[in-house]
């Protein structure tokens, strides 16, 4: 009997898994494919490996600017995926190694919930049954592929992929298209074009990045274009077959060849075949239903991570599953989703937290904005030779609360935290405005942007 059995190990399910065995909670993960689920083995963790040895290998072709000469480089891809699976190994290895010494139960299978009883509940794994007082839910989610003619053919048939296959593929496309304009698909279109291929990206909507504030996402389109990447936007994909994507656009079937497809508009939460309907457990759209505390609609369980379809990031997951727990032990902690940050890793890159001009102006809430170049900081100037980053800040105007932070720029995915712990405070610019920052850094161009709102 387990006080704790959490289906599904990925950032969610693993860490809220260590936390619990750290608490005394005799706890069970069950995962049937590898830990670190889709961040480690086939997204975050992967496409930062990937896109690291792109910026090297950028930097060597300008380097002239900087006065360094590199003539003669290339990049080698097959290297480069090698080189990934080596750090995937490594970092799931050492998940292993953390749940052991935490005491937790690792059983290398997928678990179905098979009903409740006065006991708790009763999970089924290859065959064998095992009982919790409680059970976390964090099965994670799926790429999706949509009803699109011949699209799911060609995934089958390899002519177009997911993120789960585009990771291993162990050549460079000569063109590559990449249905969907999200950071999955940016930064895989970043990655293939720093690597030699003619990259188009082919989007519904009439913007880049998603939720992203739109002023960062019309730089980070610009600075797309300036590297080679060919942006279709506006346009509906009809059809995906016989080496071309067809698309509709301004009410004309327009198409573009490829060697390779990626299809990447957006992920669904993993909930078909665990059992749900056996214990009642709510759902909405495909997600599992939970509130602020992780709760479902069924006593003793709970969820956390990208099958809740809240917010599908990582460091998300991570909190989830650390309020599960805590709630879990008698404890009130919440998840404020206002307050998460989101990155894109490109080069350049992209960090966001709280409200943007957008959301605030369907929202209705009353907001002031600054929008400074980041070449206020000194450091950004002698590092980025032309660069056109910049920090946007955005204020509630009836206290002065800052409630939007969002930058474009090199070191802006290692900045944002600290703009995330100022929006989950709710500080107030006067407030910021005392804190000294290190100089010179790119960060403090956030100090200086609150003088100017």
């Amino acid at each position: 009997m387990y006080d704790l059995i959490v289906l599904g190990g990925g950032p969610a399910g693993y860490n809220a898994a260590e936390r619990a065995a750290h608490k005394g909670l005799k706890t069970l993960v069950l995962e049937g494919r590898a830990l670190g689920g889709v961040c480690l083995n086939e997204g975050c963790v992967p496409t930062k490996t990937l896109l690291y040895s792109a910026k090297i290998f950028d930097y060597t072709k300008h380097g002239d600017a900087y006065g360094v000469k590199c003539e003669g480089s290339s990049l080698d891809h097959a290297f480069v995926v090698g080189r990934k699976n080596k750090v995937v190994k490594q970092l799931t290895g050492g998940i292993a190694m953390q749940l052991k010494s935490a005491g937790a139960d690792v059983v290398s299978e997928f678990g179905i919930i098979k009903g409740r009883d006065s006991e708790g509940f009763t999970v089924e794994a290859a065959g064998k049954e095992y009982k919790g007082a409680r059970l976390l839910i964090c099965t994670g989610s799926d790429a999706l592929v949509p009803p699109i003619e011949g699209l799911r053919e060609s995934v089958a048939g390899g002519f177009a992929m997911t993120n789960r296959e585009i990771l291993d593929m162990e050549t460079v496309p000569e063109r590559l298209t990449v249905i969907g304009g999200g950071v999955i698909g940016l930064e895989m279109a970043s990655y293939f074009c720093s690597a030699g291929s003619k990259v188009t990206v082919v989007e519904m909507l009439d913007h880049i990045a998603g939720p992203t504030d739109g002023e960062i996402s019309k730089i980070l389109l610009k600075n797309y274009q300036k590297k080679g990447v060919n942006f279709i936007l506006g346009a509906k994909v009809t059809k995906v077959g016989e080496g071309k994507v067809v698309y509709e656009k301004d009410g004309k079937a327009e198409s573009v060849d490829a060697d390779k497809v990626l299809v990447s508009i957006g992920r669904r939460a993993h909930t078909q075949g665990i059992g749900l309907e056996n214990v009642g457990v709510l759902t909405e759209r495909g997600a599992i239903v939970t509130d602020e505390y992780c709760r479902t609609s069924v006593p003793g369980i709970w969820a956390a991570g990208d099958v809740n379809g809240k917010s599908m990031l990582a460091h998300t997951a991570y909190r989830e599953g650390e309020v599960a727990v805590a709630n879990m032990l008698g404890g009130k902690e919440r998840v404020n989703y206002l307050s998460i940050p989101s990155v894109i890793y490109t080069n350049p890159e992209v960090a966001s937290v709280g409200e943007t001009s957008e959301s605030v102006k369907a929202k209705g809430i009353e907001a002031k904005t600054a929008s400074v170049t980041l070449k206020y900081s000194g450091r950004y100037v002698a590092e980025n030779e032309g660069g056109d980053g910049i920090v946007k800040l955005i204020v509630d105007k009836e206290h002065n609360r800052l409630i939007g932070v969002h930058m474009i720029g090199n070191y802006a995915s290692e900045i944002i935290y600290g703009a995330a712990m100022m929006v989950e405070k709710e500080m107030r610019i006067d407030d910021v405005k005392k804190f000294v920052f290190p100089h010179p850094t790119v960060c403090e161009v956030i100090r200086e942007a609150m003088f100017m709102i």
